[in-house]
């Protein structure tokens, strides 16, 4: 058990947000992995709201970029909505867990990745999309080789973002 939670601890510190992609394609087996580990992930109510587009169109890589051109370089991008007829009071926390789910899987093979909130622009993301009215574009990711390290960012200690029983009480 303990030779699992180094691995855990060691992936979610290697994750890092990547803003420079290699050219090389990634493998169609890849992508259904980082997909399908976030179909397993958990929902409220079990209700699965999410839907995600996988775009290798690079004219349309460009156009959900909007002025983040470098996202548009990955080779992949992965759109995440989420039915709005579900109950909206969870169906955001379900796409975070289920696209961290995704980023972390893909971490784990590899491949780098970058979230990028687009509840800004869901109007104009779901029509370039062809997405239905009901859909609700959350978030994207760039996915493909990384082609940089990016340096780790400090983190807040601890005794700055906990308190135990009450808040301000330190542990």
């Amino acid at each position: 058990m303990e030779c699992c939670q180094v691995e855990f601890f060691e992936l979610i510190e290697r994750r890092k947000s990547v803003r420079k992609y290699k050219s090389d394609p990634v493998p169609r087996e890849a992508i259904i992995k980082v997909l399908e580990a976030a179909r397993i992930s958990p929902s409220g109510g079990n209700r699965q709201p999410w839907h995600f587009i996988v775009i290798q169109d690079e004219g349309m890589r460009a156009a959900l970029a909007g002025g983040q051109g470098w996202a548009a370089k990955a080779p992949v991008m992965i759109v995440g909505l989420v039915d709005r007829r579900t109950q909206a009071s969870y169906y955001y926390n379900d796409m975070g867990i289920a696209f961290e789910h995704l980023v972390l899987a893909a971490a784990d093979l590899g491949l780098g990745t970058c979230w990028m909130g687009m509840m800004r622009r869901n109007e104009e993301a779901r029509g370039l999309l062809g997405a239905p009215e009901e859909l609700e574009v959350i978030v994207q990711t760039p996915l493909g080789y990384p082609d940089e390290e990016p340096a780790p960012r400090g983190r807040k200690p601890l005794a700055e973002i906990v308190s135990w029983e009450k808040f301000g009480q330190r542990g």
